[in-house]
């Protein structure tokens, strides 16, 4: 997917169950990306790094900003629109949230 033009909140055509629906999923960094360093802070989660060649997003902890936010922080700041969903980790909102308690229970224990 590096370079496709996708936008969030991502429409899933391929997959039965969610056409014509909003997929929730965890978010994707393209290779379009120009290491802009606005991402990285705004994410509650963590979940974006400095990778070998531009920043990533670790699926295991990123929620879209569910559970912190109505809309994902780094979509919101990206200044090149190169953060879309990942549509190969489809996950639903309910996923998501139960994703986001598990990270707040293990940053709490």
């Amino acid at each position: 997917m590096k370079g496709a033009a996708l936008t969030a909140p991502f429409f899933c055509p391929r997959c039965p169950r969610l056409r014509g629906k909003m997929a929730a999923m965890s978010l994707i960094i393209l290779d379009t990306c120009v290491n802009c360093d606005v991402c990285e802070p705004v994410c509650p989660n963590k979940a974006i790094s400095l990778g070998e060649v531009y920043y990533e997003i670790n699926p295991d902890l990123c929620t879209e900003c569910v559970g912190h936010f109505d809309v994902p922080q780094c979509v919101e700041v990206c200044p090149v629109e190169c953060i879309p969903g990942d549509p190969d980790r489809v996950e639903s909102r309910e996923q998501l949230m139960l994703k986001y308690e598990h990270l707040m229970a293990k940053a709490a224990s």
